[in-house]
């Protein structure tokens, strides 16, 4: 069974930058392990941000304009540690954020599935 736990949130200022960490126990980074960035606003559905294979370091985002050119999925695999770094901060990127995982020789994109998730963490940004 793996672990989730998010870190990192808080508020910030529109244009301010953040940076979620979300730290794996109970299974290793290998090339076995998908895990991903979702986020929930209020009142919407919850999306996919981006998904990277730990072994390979191999990323799928989201075709958004939300996120893309702002947000940056990395991993440190020694850590066992996931990073969401998150620049030029919008109101509209207010949500819960939440790591997920999978146990997975398949591909590793944002449309999972994934089977372990974290409890979330939230980003509030004002204008």
């Amino acid at each position: 069974m793996v672990q989730l736990v998010e870190s990192g949130g808080g508020s910030v200022q529109a244009g301010g930058s953040l940076r979620l960490s979300c730290t794996a126990s109970g299974y290793t980074f290998n090339d076995n392990i998908c895990i991903g960035w979702f986020r929930q606003g209020p009142g919407k559905e919850r999306e996919a941000i981006a998904a990277i294979r730990t072994g390979t370091g191999y990323t799928d985002y989201i075709d958004s304009d939300s996120v893309k050119g702002r947000f940056t999925i990395s991993r440190d695999s020694a850590a066992n540690t996931l990073y969401l770094q998150m620049n030029n901060l919008q109101p509209e990127d207010t949500a819960m954020y939440y790591c997920a995982a999978v146990i997975t020789g398949a591909d590793c994109t944002t449309g999972g599935p994934f089977k372990y998730w974290g409890q979330g963490i939230l980003v509030t940004v004002s204008s």
